[in-house]
Parts: structure tokens; sequence; C-alpha cells
């Protein structure tokens, strides 16, 4: 007897281990497969159309909560961003030692085309973002910010044309309120897991996250949805009814 729940417990041990090596696999980083376009292109295409087009798609591989909260909005109404997602994560921490010396590490190793996308942890009082980070993010070739939290130095921001999105903004600096624990892996904003090397979109309605995986299909995809939207728009400016515009295939 003693034996045979001795097996019982060396089996649960193994189950228990498989199942948190598998979960370790899922939840970690994933291998950057590339895309069948140069992710410049890949960029350039999806911001020629719109966040809501890339939901619906997404929608459709069963991806319904890829919108990263309302709160984060863009600086202006007009700014348009998609790049492949450079992570960020901090933590509030009122300790300075080090902080300056991982956060030149970070933006050192800074990709082209990527999109600065920042986990702040819940911190509430600084600003993560300013003048002098965007001008670092400028020179090293990156596309723009998606941040979970404050900015500062708006104007010097707004004069650089770089894309930020954020949530509020505030004088206080970072130093001594929070510290940058980790970058270049996967975090989470508003319950939706951000792996490096996904794809970030946004525009006036927020920004979506695009699995890797799937990005350069749900493009495509969005790109024949946009199509099908000019014509069906057209069909609306004609004077068709909503009931013709169903049957020819439309949708509101």
């Amino acid at each position: 007897l003693l034996t045979t729940v001795r097996s019982v417990f060396v089996s649960d041990q193994q189950k228990s281990k498989m199942n948190l090596e598998k979960l370790t696999r899922m939840r970690e980083c994933k291998p950057l497969a590339p895309f069948p376009i140069s992710d410049l292109a890949l960029c350039e295409r999806y911001e020629k159309l719109y966040t809501g087009a890339i939901n619906d798609v997404l929608r459709e591989f069963c991806l319904v909560d890829q919108a990263l909260p309302p709160e984060i909005h863009p600086l202006r109404d007009e700014m348009k961003i998609c790049g492949i997602a450079y992570t960020i994560r901090s933590s509030k921490d009122p300790l300075i030692s080090g902080e300056m010396d991982t956060r030149a590490k970070m933006l050192d190793e800074m990709p082209r085309n990527c999109i600065c996308v920042w986990d702040t942890g819940g911190e509430t009082e600084a600003a993560h973002w300013g003048e002098i980070m965007t001008a670092a993010s400028v020179v090293r070739g990156a596309r723009g910010a998606v941040i979970d939290g404050g900015l500062r130095g708006t104007k010097q921001v707004l004069a650089q044309g770089f894309p930020v999105f954020h949530k509020y903004r505030t004088s206080n600096g970072t130093l001594s309120r929070c510290r940058i624990i980790a970058y270049n892996v996967p975090i989470k904003i508003g319950g939706i897991l951000i792996y490096p090397g996904d794809v970030l979109f946004g525009d006036i309605d927020g920004v979506v996250v695009v699995p890797r995986a799937v990005a350069y299909e749900v493009l495509t995809r969005a790109e024949e949805i946009y199509c099908n939207e000019t014509e069906i728009r057209a069909w609306v400016d004609s004077g068709m009814s909503a009931v013709e515009v169903v049957k020819k295939g439309g949708y509101f």
C-alpha cells in the first residue's frame, strides 16, 4: 500500500511538472517567425487601415479581446501608429540606484520599426514617457509609443512628430516613484497579453494587439474588408435601401 501511495505521489508530481512546463511554454516569449513581407511594409499597409476593421478581423479569428483599455488614447486625434512590440515593464519603487543604467540598456537594444509598449504595473503618479525618451526612440527608428501611464514634456514631444498613446499627463518624473524591472518580455495591459514581436496598431479609436502568428493574415483580410466597405458605402450613398444592401452582402 505504501509503495502504491508513493507511486501515485510521484506520478502526480510528474504531471504537475509537465503542466507547469506547458504553461511556461505558452506564456513566455515565442520565436519571432519572419513575415512574408518586411516589417516596414507590413506596418505601412496597416497604417492605411483603421482599428475597427482590424478588430472585426480579429473577431473572425476568434480573438475578441485584443483592444487595450480605452483610457489609452493618442496625444492627438490624427495620430496613427503601427509597429512591432518592444515591451517594457516597470513597478512602483522608491529606489533610484541602477535605474538609469537599465533605461540606457533598454534604449540601446531598441529595434527599428518597433512600438515601445510600457506596462507600468498600475503606477499612476509618474510620467513614464517624455521629450528625451522620444528623441532617443526617433534616432533608433521606433515608430511610436504606447504607455499604460503618464506623459510629460508634451509640447516637446509634439514638436518631434512622434506618435504617443498614453493615459494621462503630469509633470512628475519616474525617479523615486517607479523603475524598469524588465524589457523585451511578455507583459500584460488591461488583461491583454503582449509578446515581443506582436503587432500593435493604434488610431483615434485606441490600440489593438495583433498576435504575430496571424498578423499578416489579419492584414490581408482587413484590406479586403476595407475595399468591401468602400463598395457598401457607394450603395448607401446611391440611396439603396438597407434591406437591399444586406441582400447584396453588405452590412452596417
